[in-house]
């Protein structure tokens, strides 16, 4: 049950059967609909997870009503709201499936609960937040430095199967650019 997760975390730490029922103890699973919230921007739920099926798209909404995508996360992908999780604040983000999902989350309290049940799990822990804040720098080394062709171009490269699964809409939200020029950039290819 839940084999991905195993499988990703035993690429960075080995464990044992008892391990992973312990992890398996602590975890809950959560089926959502597409456009159905994971988590709302200014309220205390704050878990980490690992997507099994779907996707997702973390945004802000900002004060004019207009959503700002910071990130999109699928299949076999960890994702967070780091500072609410980790120093329980409120959430700074909405987290909305864009397709039918499965998600494993844990609390940050049931984490801590296995990290002294599982000491080696501190070891992937810290690659896995080196890991988000490489994502975190990526993302906004290509909003400063990329035009919105490339981050395209690099998105599509990187997703291609789910591209034609995002609607325009968030796109374009997640580019910084309108729908009329996403819709240019789509054209030149």
């Amino acid at each position: 049950m839940y084999e991905e997760l195993r499988q990703n975390i035993e690429r960075k730490i080995t464990l044992t059967d008892e391990e992973w029922g312990l992890i398996l103890e602590k975890t809950e699973f959560i089926k959502l609909k597409k456009n159905e919230f994971l988590q709302i921007q200014d309220s205390n739920n704050a878990y980490e997870g690992f997507i099994l099926k779907g996707g997702f798209k973390t945004y802000i909404l900002n004060e004019n009503g207009t959503e700002s995508v910071i990130f999109f996360s699928f299949e076999n992908e960890w994702m967070c709201d780091l500072e609410s999780f980790y120093y329980q604040k409120l959430t700074k983000y909405n987290i909305k499936a864009i397709e039918d999902s499965e998600i494993l989350v844990i609390n940050k309290s049931n984490k801590a609960l296995l990290f002294k049940q599982v000491p080696k799990l501190i070891q992937f822990h810290i690659l896995m937040v080196e890991r988000a804040n490489i994502a975190i720098q990526e993302r906004l080394l290509d909003v400063l430095n990329k035009t919105s062709k490339q981050r395209y171009i690099e998105f599509v490269k990187k997703y291609p199967q789910k591209t034609q699964k995002i609607n325009n809409k968030n796109l374009s939200s997640y580019l910084g650019v309108t729908h009329e020029f996403l819709s240019k950039i789509k054209r030149s290819f």
